[in-house]
């Protein structure tokens, strides 16, 4: 196993956190997004009714009608209201999950910074120990020519 080896594997798992918190996320706002419009289209629908329904009572009606209206009015009103707390709830989950996505972008960040360092302290190392072999074999080749040269002028 390579040194880098355990960060390398730490980063698929963060990669894979972060993917997973970037799925969340589309869902929140995905969730957020469509109660949003189911209430829209309640309201839309609400005072569509409103009117169509509003200006035949103006010109009177029956007592029995009147009260059908104001009832279904009544549970109109309720479920708009329950449709956008629904959608205020999905919006409150939308940060929390924006929060997660940052904090798993960030850890996948340090993860590959903390590789990149690691590699170029690799890469110093092995140059110095490249050199170090370098220049102890240009020392020996220095010795052996001059202890050649001295056996040379002995003989």
């Amino acid at each position: 196993m390579t040194p880098l080896q355990p960060l390398i594997i730490l980063l698929g798992q963060s990669e894979s956190e972060r993917d997973a918190a970037q799925a969340a996320l589309q869902r929140a706002l995905s969730s957020h997004q469509t109660a949003a419009a189911q209430a829209d289209q309640l309201l839309a629908y609400r005072r569509d009714y409103e009117l169509r329904w509003g200006s035949q009572f103006q010109t009177g009606g029956a007592i029995e009608l009147v009260n059908c209206y104001r009832s279904f009015m009544d549970r109109l009103t309720q479920a708009v209201e329950q449709q956008q707390r629904v959608a205020r709830q999905a919006e409150a989950q939308v940060e929390p999950a924006r929060a997660a996505l940052l904090a798993t972008e960030l850890r996948v960040a340090t993860v590959r910074k903390l590789i990149e360092r690691r590699v170029l302290e690799q890469r110093v190392a092995e140059a110095r120990q490249e050199q170090k072999t370098s220049d102890e074999f240009a020392a020996r080749s220095a010795w052996n020519r001059r202890t050649g040269n001295d056996a040379a002028q002995a003989t």
